[in-house]
């Protein structure tokens, strides 16, 4: 790779890392998530600035083209924040679900008392 491609990697990643703080000031994105996402980013840096940490990874893993390396993990982290999102919003489903129950039971209670109180 060449150094303007080491510069514009690097860019984008530093980039990427700075909005990401941008999110977790507004309060759109949670930290535990931005924390995740940031590591992977200061992560890749690394891998601008020195391409060629690929070839003892590959080699270890047993990959013969290096590039490959890196779409074998990017796939792996991809299923595994897919998998715990999965998890997270399986848990909010649940807990809405319990409070949409609890809500109707106070409504319930609430028209009760409301009509034994009208005479």
């Amino acid at each position: 790779m060449s150094t303007s491609a080491h510069i514009v990697v690097a860019a984008v990643i530093f980039l990427t890392v700075l909005f990401i703080f941008r999110l977790v000031r507004q309060r759109v994105l949670k930290s535990k998530y931005a924390l995740l996402w940031s590591f992977v980013g200061l992560a890749l840096l690394p891998l601008a600035a020195v391409p060629d940490i690929l070839v003892p990874i590959s080699d270890f893993i047993g990959i013969e083209y290096e590039p490959a390396t890196v779409l074998f993990a990017a796939t792996a982290f991809l299923f595994a924040t897919t998998v715990h999102l999965s998890y997270e919003m399986s848990r909010v489903e649940a807990r809405t679900q319990d409070l949409a129950e609890e809500l109707a039971l106070l409504r319930v209670e609430v028209e009760d008392i409301t009509l034994r109180a009208t005479p």
